[in-house]
C-alpha cells in the first residue's frame, strides 16, 4: 500500500513541476505560433541580460505580416481590441524570449510589466487593456507568469500603436 502511495504521489509531482510547468507545451496546446522577433526600429536591441534578468525592450502589437494595430483605445478602438492587441504583444515578447534563450521553458518568473496604453485623455481602463498581455504570461508560464505591473495611459507612442509594453523576466542560470 505504502509503494503504491509513493508511486501516486510521484506521478502528481512530476505533473505538476514537468508537464505542468512546461510552457513550450502550453504554447502548442493554445495553437500559438511565434514568428521571428521584430527588429529594433532604432539604436537599441531587442534584450539585455543582466545576471540571471533579461530587461526586453518596449515592443507593441506587430501582426505577423509586418503591420501594427493602431489608434487610440477610447476613441478608435474598443477595450476588447485593446486587449487583443496587448496579447498580441504579449506573443511578440515570447518570440524574443524564444530567440533569446532557445527555450521559453528557461524562464524562471515574469517580474515587472510596464504596459502603456495609447488612449484618449479621458480613458480611465488602461488595467483592462493590459490584461491582455498578463492574462497570456500566466497562461503560457503558470504561477511563474504572474507579475508586478502598472499599466498607464498615453497621449501617443510611436507609430501610432495601440500598446506598447516592455518587461523583465528572471531566467534560469
Amino acid at each position: 500500500m505504502q509503494k503504491i502511495l509513493f508511486i501516486a504521489l510521484l506521478v502528481c509531482f512530476f505533473s505538476k513541476t514537468t508537464i505542468g510547468q512546461d510552457a513550450e507545451a502550453r504554447l502548442k496546446e493554445k495553437g500559438i505560433v511565434l514568428t521571428a522577433p521584430g527588429k529594433p526600429v532604432a539604436n537599441y536591441v531587442n534584450a539585455v541580460r543582466v545576471g540571471n534578468l533579461l530587461f526586453l525592450a518596449g515592443k507593441g502589437p506587430t501582426k505577423p505580416d509586418g503591420s501594427n494595430i493602431t489608434g487610440k483605445v477610447g476613441k478608435d478602438l474598443t477595450i476588447e481590441q485593446g486587449y487583443e492587441a496587448a496579447r498580441l504583444t504579449a506573443m511578440n515578447h515570447l518570440a524574443v524570449l524564444k530567440a533569446e534563450l532557445g527555450s521559453l521553458n528557461k524562464v524562471k518568473r515574469i517580474v515587472k510589466v510596464l504596459g502603456m496604453v495609447n488612449c484618449t485623455d479621458d480613458f480611465k481602463d488602461q488595467p483592462k487593456v493590459v490584461n491582455g498581455y498578463s492574462d497570456l504570461m500566466v497562461e503560457i508560464f503558470g504561477d511563474k507568469g504572474k507579475h508586478a505591473r502598472s499599466a498607464v495611459g498615453m497621449y501617443a507612442l510611436p507609430l501610432n500603436i495601440a500598446v506598447e509594453v516592455e518587461v523583465i523576466v528572471e531566467i534560469e542560470d
